[in-house]
């Protein structure tokens, strides 16, 4: 999705510096939709501030650069609500650790399963902070169904992992980098 969208989208929730909106997309609400970087962000901010999409004020700060809050305007909401309107593009996976496992022949088996318990450890902190999100009444419909989604996600790929790890592992016992070597 298009930056300048992602960034109406963070704007909504109300107003927000760039490094605000970059947390959002860290440890936030779209931190398990979406990745963003402030190489984007910036840039995307400038367009939609030429575009009348938000507006801007600063804040003086001793020592330190103005920051800048961006609120989202009336126009910016209806560009936005337009763009939510139009059909989604195919959810593409982007994994570190798929590609390194495309590449699990290479690796010896204990390199193997020291990055799968990694992996699992990273898959189980992300369920159990999903989990204290839970329905607590007062969240808005979409982000019940946004944490619920990627629980669901987290832990089919937790289980996933758990029950063919060892298929991996054992299938690496003699890595092709040793046969090669």
């Amino acid at each position: 999705m298009d930056t300048k969208i992602l960034c109406l989208g963070v704007l909504t929730h109300g107003d927000a510096s760039g490094y605000e909106i970059k947390k959002a997309f860290e440890d936030g609400p779209f931190g398990h939709i979406q990745e963003i970087g402030f190489g984007s962000i910036y840039p995307a901010l400038a367009k939609l501030l030429k575009d009348n999409l938000v507006t801007v004020t600063k804040y003086t700060q001793e020592g330190r650069p103005d920051k800048k809050v961006y609120r989202l305007t009336a126009t910016g909401r209806l560009f936005l609500l337009d763009a939510l309107d139009e059909p989604t593009e195919p959810d593409k996976v982007r994994s570190d650790f798929l590609f390194r496992m495309m590449f699990a022949h290479l690796l010896s088996p204990s390199a193997l399963e020291a990055m799968i318990s990694e992996r699992m450890a990273v898959l189980n902190t992300a369920i159990e902070r999903l989990e204290q999100c839970a329905d607590d009444g007062l969240a808005p419909a979409s982000e019940v169904f946004i944490n619920g989604y990627a629980l669901a996600i987290y832990r089919a790929m937790a289980d996933y992992i758990e029950e063919h790890r060892y298929q991996l592992v054992g299938a690496s016992l003699v890595p092709e980098r040793a046969v090669a070597e």
